[in-house]
C-alpha cells in the first residue's frame, strides 16, 4: 500500500464531491426510485436494466475510459443476461473492488452470506426505504474515501481525470502526455479545487524549497498546460488565473 502526501488544508478528491454510481436493477420502479433518490443527493448516476448492460460499463480499466470508472455499484442479485453474484465475482477476480452495495429480496441470512462471500460490501434487502439507501451508500462512500487516501487518487473534474498513481491523465476520455512537472501541479490543483495558489507556494510544493530559478517557471508550465487542456488556452475554462493572487483550477 502506498501512502499519499495529503496537501496542506486537504479536500477530499473528487469521489466524494460528486460520486459516480451505478445502479443495476430490472425492475423499473425501483431503478427509477434509487436513480431519483441519490441524484437528488447530488449523485452521477447511471443505471442500466441488466447484467450484460452492466458489464459493458465495467470492463477492465485498461478498455475502458476513465469517465466510467464508478465509485459504487448498487447491484441487484436476480437480473436477466447476468446475474448480480456472477457480477460481483468477476469484478473481484479481476482486481476491482469498487464498493458493491447488494440489492435482493431474498432475505435469508445464507442469501446474505453468500452475498458477501461473493465481494460484495453490504447488502440491502427489498423492500428498502430510500433512506436507509442514502445511509449505506453515505458509509461505503466514506469508507472509499478514506482507502483512497492510502492508494491511488482518482480526481476528476468536468472533463479531466487523473489518475495518481498511474501518473496518468485523460481529457474527455483521450489521454494527456504531460511532463512530470506538469502531472504535479495539474494533481495539486485537482487536489484542492478551491484553493488559489501563488507562484511562490507552488514553486515550494513543486521545484521545493531549494530552487533558485524565476518564479516565471510557473507561468511557463501553466501556458503548457493550457496548451494541451483548454480549448481556448487564451480564455481557459479549468486552469484559471485569480488576478493579485495566483492559479486556481475552475
Amino acid at each position: 500500500m502506498n501512502l499519499v502526501e495529503i496537501p496542506e488544508n486537504p479536500t477530499f478528491p473528487a469521489l466524494t464531491q460528486n460520486p459516480r454510481i451505478l445502479v443495476v436493477e430490472d425492475e423499473e420502479i425501483i431503478r427509477d426510485m434509487t436513480t431519483i433518490a441519490l441524484q437528488k443527493e447530488g449523485y452521477d448516476v447511471v443505471s442500466v436494466s441488466n447484467g450484460d448492460e452492466a458489464l459493458k460499463l465495467l470492463q477492465p480499466i485498461e478498455k475502458r475510459p476513465p469517465e466510467s470508472i464508478f465509485d459504487l455499484i448498487i447491484l441487484d442479485l436476480m437480473l436477466p443476461e447476468v446475474a448480480g453474484l456472477d457480477i460481483c465475482r468477476l469484478l473481484r477476480y479481476q482486481g476491482n473492488f469498487v464498493p458493491i452495495l447488494i440489492t435482493s429480496a431474498k432475505v435469508t441470512e445464507p442469501d446474505r452470506v453468500l452475498g458477501l462471500d461473493a465481494g460484495a460490501d453490504d447488502y440491502l434487502t427489498k423492500p428498502f426505504s430510500t433512506k436507509e439507501l442514502l445511509a449505506r451508500t453515505r458509509a461505503l462512500l466514506r469508507r472509499q474515501t478514506f482507502h483512497s487516501f492510502t492508494n491511488s487518487l482518482v480526481y476528476r473534474f468536468k472533463e479531466i481525470t487523473l489518475l495518481s498513481k498511474e501518473h496518468q491523465v485523460f481529457l474527455r476520455g483521450q489521454p494527456v502526455s504531460l511532463s512530470p512537472k506538469e502531472f504535479r501541479v495539474l494533481e495539486l490543483f485537482m487536489a484542492s479545487p478551491r484553493r488559489v495558489w501563488s507562484r511562490e507556494q507552488l514553486i515550494e510544493q513543486i521545484w521545493g524549497v531549494d530552487f533558485l530559478g524565476d518564479t516565471k517557471t510557473v507561468d511557463v508550465h501553466i501556458r503548457w498546460l493550457r496548451e494541451k487542456l483548454e480549448k481556448d488556452p487564451s480564455q481557459p475554462e479549468y486552469i484559471t488565473t485569480v488576478r493579485g493572487f495566483g492559479y486556481r483550477i475552475g
